[in-house]
């Protein structure tokens, strides 16, 4: 019986926040219009790319290759991840309260999440699709068939939301008593578990033993592929068939760098190197400027992309001129 007014104390500290102020990037009214507007334009610019690049993958038939398909997909789940915090952080902007519910808060550290950790996979894929077009291209078709594609794709999307499920249900149920001031611009599961009234080492294990597990072993899965292609390039005879191969690659590797070099900063760095203003300026990187980077480096050194983009966007044009021409007559 004495366990009893324990437990109800606990669920009053539990029950005790009903919502978190995400303090964004403090500064004057004036600034927060300047930051609203250029993340509006980057968050538009973001989706229109990344559709657009979705869009040509799925209207050209020349483009339905495994290679394709992946980078597609890629593109529809940069659309989500930047979905995911931005809107909310174009809302703070104009808002003078700054505050987020506790569902929402971490709702939207599950979907938050869930897509990087989606987006880690379809990279993983993208680089053995690569291994094995440029390292066993004999093999190549009788591998990667459409049945494996398609599992792979399935897999990339539903992982991540599978995964984190644990840790979010683990870390909601931690008790917050106050304070509720997030100094991020995201729920970001770290600054909340230490707004937790009480310290839970087995939590915070958890959450390392994951980041270690995901972070480590996808980008390791991906230098080891990239290394066995970088063998293979170097082996072949021609300086054509060098060319063509790492122009290939070039641009995946672009998007590794970029993805993987701001995250590695952020987990795996040494937390005592890291202000908090650094925090925000890494987490805006990987969150916002890759998945606006995503459908530049991908359209720019890729000639089919660009055919297909022309092909599909230029047609559209002409039919959108030619139906307005027969409106006017």
């Amino acid at each position: 019986m004495t366990s009893t007014p324990m437990n109800v104390s606990n669920q009053e500290h539990k029950l005790s926040v009903s919502h978190f102020i995400l303090m964004g990037f403090p500064s004057s009214p004036q600034m927060q219009l300047l930051y609203f507007g250029l993340f509006f334009v980057t968050y538009t610019l973001t989706l229109t790319g990344n559709a657009a690049i979705a869009c040509a993958v799925r209207a050209d038939r020349r483009l339905h290759t495994p290679m394709y398909i992946l980078l597609g997909n890629f593109s529809l789940l940069e659309m989500c991840y930047v979905t995911s915090t931005v809107p909310n952080m174009l809302a703070n902007f104009l808002s003078t309260s700054k505050s987020i519910s506790f569902v929402s808060c971490f709702a939207q550290f599950y979907f938050f999440f869930s897509f990087g950790c989606d987006e880690g996979f379809f990279l993983c894929f993208m680089a053995f699709d690569r291994y094995l077009a440029i390292c066993q291209p004999l093999h190549y078709p009788r591998i990667m068939t459409r049945q494996l594609c398609t599992g792979l794709v399935l897999f990339g999307w539903s992982c991540g939301f599978i995964l984190f499920i644990t840790l979010v249900v683990l870390i909601s149920r931690l008790p917050f008593c106050g304070p509720n001031i997030i100094n991020h611009f995201v729920c970001d599961p770290v600054p909340l578990m230490m707004l937790s009234c009480a310290e839970d080492t087995t939590t915070q294990s958890i959450y390392s033993a994951f980041n270690a597990f995901f972070m480590i072993g996808t980008l390791l899965f991906i230098l080891c592929s990239y290394a066995l292609v970088i063998l293979a390039v170097v082996r072949m005879p021609t300086a054509a068939g060098k060319h063509k191969a790492f122009s290939t690659c070039a641009s995946h590797l672009a998007v590794i760098t970029l993805f993987y070099g701001s995250i590695l900063m952020m987990y795996v760095g040494p937390e005592s190197g890291h202000t908090v203003k650094m925090q925000k300026i890494i987490t805006l990187f990987y969150s916002v400027i890759t998945p606006l980077c995503n459908p530049l480096i991908h359209s720019l050194r890729n000639k089919e992309m660009k055919a297909a983009l022309r092909r599909v966007f230029g047609t559209e044009i002409l039919f959108i001129k030619h139906k307005s021409n027969i409106v006017a007559i």
